[in-house]
């Protein structure tokens, strides 16, 4: 069995190496319990799908190189070219350095923005790469929101895998005050021949009454690395509307916690992720409802062509006392290809007895009969696999949450779909 073991030596030399900026004792923190406990291995549950190998195997090498950081001058040029192709009001943060100042906005009424070392926080034991992000983070971003805002709030996370390999960290904390309204756009990129590992926190905390549609886009270069982790909680009353679709990455694993701890919250929560050959994408979510009433609904689709590997777990937790409470869970795959493989898990753990929960899930390949008809009114088979494809994903496509987004959405998922069948085309041509 695979182990996952980073060098801690080099590790703690390289957290040395980092700008103090009053962060020094949380990394120290965050850098001492990781050596207590380590990185998940493959006997861990919620990781036997999932071999962090490959991170580790960048990690090491990336710290053997001596574990420096890029500078603002590898910045690619497509951080000016995403904000520019949306509306809305910008914040960056490339290659794990944090630029707080809003694009094109002198000012941002509604909104106030620092840096996590204006305030450090004290460092509170977490998940193993929430601890590996605390230790190795040159800073943070902390927003907030204070009223109905009239434009969505975006966040670049872009990184360049330039001429040697790259390890990133970035740290995103929003907090949207009581009544409030906003529409947030996380955009995860990366461009460069290199390996590279980039791993996110973002903690969300939203006020009483207040409302939040969130959607979150990675679309990373195919041989990168990408972990990241999403805390929400919800107030009294409180709305969440999220949606997540990931198209690229060699290795994905993407963690949201939601902690349902106020009455009357409303959360639901959409993924689409598009798999091809030599990609392993990973999606668990935990929603944890401890009062009622409360609401969470979660929908997951995957599309998966040649040798790939997808994964979704989702858990839901009533506690005792939570009744009232409202969950379902729905996951549907699509498999293209007899290389495609995945690992679906719906758990619900029930302690309360008023409540009504529900889950399922799917795995299918084309309807055949779809296909003949298709074909037989003057498609090929590509192009009648596409139709069907796009028909699969379109629903959670047309649900996006920002509206400002639907569009890109729409062109990037059309353009993965086409190279996902392409390459099926292809191969075909090839047997």
């Amino acid at each position: 069995m695979k182990s996952a073991t980073l060098d801690i030596d080099r590790l703690r030399e390289a957290v040395r190496q980092l700008p103090n900026r009053g962060l020094a004792p949380s990394r120290e923190a965050a850098l001492a319990h990781l050596d207590e406990h380590g990185l998940p291995t493959l006997r861990d549950e919620d990781w036997k799908y999932t071999d962090l190998s490959p991170l580790v195997d960048i990690s090491n090498r990336w710290l053997h190189a001596g574990g420096h950081q890029p500078t603002s001058a590898d910045r690619p040029d497509i951080a000016d070219a995403i904000p520019g192709s949306i509306d809305a009001i910008w914040f960056v943060i490339a290659d794990g350095a944090v630029d707080a100042t809003p694009i094109g906005h002198s000012e941002a009424r509604g909104i106030q923005v620092s840096r996590l070392s204006d305030a450090p926080p004290q460092f509170a034991a977490g998940r193993p790469l929430a601890d590996l992000n605390a230790a190795l983070r040159q800073d943070g971003l902390r927003i907030r929101i204070t009223e109905r805002l009239d434009k969505p709030v975006g966040i670049l996370l872009i990184d360049r895998a330039g001429a040697n390999v790259g390890v990133t960290q970035s740290y995103i904390e929003i907090e949207v005050a009581p009544d409030a309204s906003a529409d947030l756009i996380e955009y995860h990129v990366s461009d460069g021949e290199q390996d590279h590992y980039a791993n996110s926190v973002l903690t969300l905390n939203i006020g009483e009454a207040a409302e939040v549609r969130h959607v979150r886009i990675q679309n990373r270069a195919k041989r990168h690395v990408q972990t990241g982790r999403t805390s929400v909680v919800p107030g009294r009353n409180a709305a969440l509307r999220m949606a997540s679709y990931d198209l690229g990455g060699a290795l994905i694993r993407n963690d949201i916690d939601i902690d349902l701890g106020q009455p009357g919250a409303d959360v639901s929560f959409d993924g689409l992720y598009l798999a091809g050959d030599g990609q392993h994408i990973d999606n668990h979510t935990r929603v944890d409802h401890r009062v009622g009433p409360a609401t969470s609904s979660q929908e997951y689709r995957g599309i998966l062509n040649g040798k790939c590997r997808c994964v979704w777990n989702g858990k839901a937790i009533v506690h005792k006392g939570a009744d009232g409470t409202d969950a379902r869970q729905a996951n549907h795959n699509l498999l293209l290809s007899e290389k495609a493989e995945i690992d679906a898990k719906p758990e619900l753990e029930i302690y309360a007895d008023d409540v009504k929960c529900s889950h399922g899930t799917t795995v299918g390949q084309l309807d055949e009969k779809a296909l003949f008809y298709l074909r037989s009114r003057g498609l090929g088979k590509n192009h009648a696999t596409r139709v069907l494809t796009h028909a699969f994903a379109a629903d959670l496509v047309q649900r996006a949450p920002v509206t400002a987004v639907t569009g890109t959405i729409t062109d990037l998922v059309e353009s993965r779909l086409g190279e996902l069948i392409e390459a099926d085309f292809i191969a075909d041509l090839l047997t």
